[in-house]
């Protein structure tokens, strides 16, 4: 399978495309199927967008490989605007809607050739290769595979160029993938292959490759520790597209500089405690990094060790990365309404923990990843369980729905930070993504009854006392908030909300609007509204949002629209609104 910076997204135009994206879907772990609106439903697809070339040209410009399934020439006039660099654009491919055919577009050093023939033969079809050398060698040298990188495009076009000419090519270094394959090879060739992590001059003569089979162990931090790294390189002729990782002691976990600095030489930052009670000593840290392949260690001083390993290395087996948990919010249940960052931060996750149903909420899922569900009362331990892991290295994702931080994880997580026992906790990179709560999905479907002041009140007597919950209430409506109402009611606590209701209409009018949004943002959706003295505990359940207005909100209905309901942004008393416009709510309803 090639190796891709991101997973793919399958843009589809019509339904008739669903089919084929979806086999598609299937070869690629996270990738999603992007559909047109209005003619792709949110059920048929894991995102959606409302226009082809911008939607095309941001996905590009963020490095997303893209599978499009429409005519090739669509997508060549989609992107027109954005082609720049050849060495850095991403794989992009067009497919026929039926999956008949499979055209490589974009991406020839981002491995768009492998994928076209992973795709074709996912769909029992051919893939319309047309890059000469891939054609008469059977590999695109320009590519080599992962754990490999070319030291130089412009010089490797030259060095192709001269083998299509009919020129042979001598092997100095080990490159494996080049076996089978049809590149003329010969001892005595003029024209030479170079594997090696070493610098050299660069010649037209010469194909150089590196391996990434390089670790720097690295015991001191500083603004400069990326300069550091690149003249200790320099002194050894190392190149720099050989570096693998950058070691570093786990007390520097969560410096800024390191990981700045590993950002800067564009390589993993990975941690390692060594067995001698915090000994430093950079040959020390390789030894326990545990380096899973035979390697030589090299001096770089007493703060630095080189080690130079016999085969490419993969990062992720080298030492541990810093934990991270992320605390996402899942919007009311569409996808279109979540945040894109919550999504990125889903993808990434080694581990998804949350109450059952929202975990399910959270797909699709990649392989691999590993789902926690729990009952919705333990929150305090899938916040412990979260940080456990973490803490281990993990990538954890722990989901609520709405926003995390409204009467849901964000809390429950900083919690069990805060009384945690465990050190190793504090190293763990926490973030919290924001998510569309239940109550602005609702005031959106309504129009803008959240328009002025308001306040959030849940009903819940779980976690606090009732006479607590009558006294803000009625305290926000003698203040004349609109009051958005979370847990209503349930099985368990069937008498609040008649209570609560009898609070509110002891301050507020009985003709004073009331929305009821059920299930808002997933199937069977259903939006309504009625008088506050008209209200019954039987039209709510505990997936009702309730918005109460205040004494200002009010309907607006002209003739062949819906009902909409907002807040006037200005409160009687404020002449105008500081433009020398009369105020709104001063006007006769």
């Amino acid at each position: 399978m090639a190796t891709l910076n991101a997973a793919p997204a399958i843009v589809v135009l019509g339904p008739s495309a669903l089919a084929t994206a979806r086999r598609i879907q299937a070869c690629y772990p996270g990738a999603r199927v992007h559909g047109l609106h209005p003619r792709i439903g949110s059920d048929d697809a894991d995102e959606r967008y409302d226009a082809l070339g911008p939607h095309l040209r941001e996905l590009y410009a963020r490095g997303t490989p893209l599978v499009v399934l429409c005519a090739a020439g669509i997508v060549i006039r989609s992107l027109a605007p954005a082609l720049a660099d050849k060495g850095v654009e991403p794989p992009v491919l067009a497919v026929a809607e039926d999956g008949s055919a499979v055209v490589p577009l974009l991406g020839g050093l981002a491995g768009v050739n492998v994928m076209a023939r992973e795709i074709a033969d996912a769909l029992q079809t051919a893939a319309a290769i047309t890059t000469s050398g891939e054609l008469r060698f059977g590999t695109c040298l320009l590519n080599p595979p992962d754990g490999y990188a070319l030291a130089s495009i412009e010089q490797g076009k030259h060095f192709v160029s001269s083998l299509l000419a009919g020129e042979a090519a001598r092997l100095e270094g080990d490159a494996p993938w080049l076996d089978g394959t049809g590149v003329p090879l010969a001892d005595d060739a003029r024209l030479a292959i170079r594997v090696s992590e070493l610098t050299s001059e660069g010649s037209a003569d010469e194909l150089l490759i590196h391996p990434r089979c390089v670790v720097v162990a690295l015991n001191t931090r500083g603004e400069r520790m990326a300069d550091d790294v690149r003249r200790m390189l320099d002194a050894h002729h190392i190149a720099m597209r050989s570096l693998a990782t950058l070691l570093v002691p786990r007390r520097l976990i969560g410096d800024a500089d390191a990981v700045e600095a590993a950002a800067s030489l564009g390589v993993p930052l990975r941690y390692v405690a060594t067995h001698d009670h915090g000994n430093d000593d950079p040959h020390a840290m390789l030894a326990a990094a545990a380096i899973p392949v035979r390697y030589r260690a090299l001096d770089a001083g007493d703060s630095a060790a080189i080690a130079v390993c016999e085969q490419p290395i993969d990062p992720l087996r080298i030492g541990r990365a810093r934990g991270r948990l992320s605390v996402v919010g899942l919007g009311p249940g569409d996808a279109a309404l979540r945040v894109p960052a919550a999504r990125r931060a889903l993808d990434d996750a080694t581990d998804i923990i949350g109450y059952a149903t929202y975990v399910k909420m959270a797909g699709p899922f990649r392989d691999g990843q590993q789902l926690h569900g729990t009952d919705n009362r333990e929150e305090l331990q899938r916040a412990r369980h979260a940080f456990e892991l973490a803490s281990e290295g993990r990538r954890v994702a722990v989901v609520s729905s709405g926003d995390p931080g409204v009467f849901a994880m964000a809390a429950a997580v900083l919690e069990a930070l805060d009384g945690a026992a465990d050190p190793a906790w504090a190293d763990v990179e926490l973030e919290i993504v924001p998510g569309v709560s239940a109550a602005m999905a609702t005031a959106a479907l309504a129009g803008a009854p959240l328009g002025h002041d308001f306040c959030i009140v849940s009903l819940s007597d779980n976690l606090k006392p009732w006479r607590t919950i009558e006294t803000r209430l009625r305290h926000a409506a003698e203040a004349d908030f609109v009051i958005a109402l979370y847990n209503p009611i349930s099985r368990a606590r069937p008498w609040q909300l008649d209570r609560a209701l009898d609070v509110l209409r002891a301050v507020r009018s009985a003709d004073t609007p009331v929305v009821l949004g059920r299930d808002v943002g997933r199937p069977g959706a259903m939006l309504t509204t009625t008088p506050l003295g008209a209200l019954r505990a039987d039209q709510v359940d505990m997936r009702t949002m309730v918005i109460v207005g205040s004494s200002q909100t009010r309907k607006v209905v002209y003739p062949g629209q819906r009902e909409w309901i907002y807040t006037p942004r200005w409160y009687p008393g404020d002449p105008d609104d500081g433009n020398g416009n009369a105020n709104p709510a001063d006007r006769p309803a």
